[in-house]
């Protein structure tokens, strides 16, 4: 199968590691991974914020650039950024009067998959240790980002594919399903509100103990990380590409940090 990666914004610019890591765990399938090279932002932000006309060319050119590839399907490590092109998109074109869009980014839209989703539902894998080989030998704890939960309904399927890893142990996080407090520009207009309930967040993490939390969304990873650093937190965040594409012989790297062991060093 050959398919198009969606590496989005935060990823590309902040994390490539985890665009990295969800190439190896595609390729270690034997799938092929294209790159359309048009990609760019994909207008959540803007459509979140209410900029809808703005939103308009920067969701143009996501349309374009990937009807500009050929590929079977489209993947991203990221739920929500996944649930602006397969809902956002379609419903901007049609505000603006653009049926003709409004077609293509439902086109665009249905052959566009959050990484789980692809893995779990597309391409059957259900035990992340026997079918790709994933091993990390620690405890960790999962945060399902909002969107993942309430736009695509994921449910269950990172978390599972979490559990299927060799060697790792899952602790469950208290009141999980509640925001982190990102919500991009959210965290920025009502800073306050956020720091709270990233507040609540981070807490939590930390009573269970596990040396990072995971989750699906780089840019709630990176809130929940920042707190957790700003509190001396021993605790860090991964995206769960990372977790799936470690293994025995290639160890995840963590801020620097290679864990190799319980506990890492």
């Amino acid at each position: 199968m050959k398919i198009a990666l969606f590496a989005t914004c935060i990823v590309d610019a902040m994390y490539p590691q985890t665009a990295r890591a969800t190439v190896k765990i595609l390729e270690r399938l034997g799938h092929e991974v294209v790159f359309p090279s048009g990609q760019a932002c994909c207008g959540q932000m803007h459509i979140n914020s209410g900029y809808m006309d703005e939103a308009l060319p920067v969701v143009t050119n996501h349309v374009e650039a990937f009807e500009a590839e050929a590929y079977d399907v489209a993947v991203a490590p990221s739920g929500s950024c996944v649930a602006s092109v397969k809902h956002q998109h379609p419903v901007l074109a049609e505000r603006c009067g653009d049926s003709a869009l409004k077609a293509r980014a439902e086109a665009v839209g249905a052959k566009t998959f959050e990484l789980s989703q692809l893995l779990v539902d597309v391409l059957g894998v259900t035990d992340a240790a026997e079918q790709l080989g994933s091993h990390f030998p620690h405890k960790i704890t999962y945060h399902p980002s909002c969107h993942g939960m309430r736009s695509l309904r994921l449910g269950d399927r990172q978390l599972d594919l979490l559990k299927s890893v060799g060697g790792i142990e899952v602790a469950d996080l208290p009141e999980a399903d509640q925001c982190c407090g990102f919500g991009g520009t959210f965290s920025m207009k009502n800073a306050d509100v956020s720091s709270a309930m990233l507040e609540d967040k981070t807490n939590n993490v930390k009573s269970t103990g596990a040396s990072l939390c995971s989750g699906g969304d780089a840019s709630c990873l990176m809130h929940i990380g920042g707190g957790l650093s700003r509190t001396k937190s021993a605790a860090t965040t991964l995206h769960f590409a990372e977790i799936l594409a470690s293994t025995l012989d290639e160890p995840v790297s963590v801020t620097g940090q290679v864990f190799v062991g319980k506990g890492g060093k």
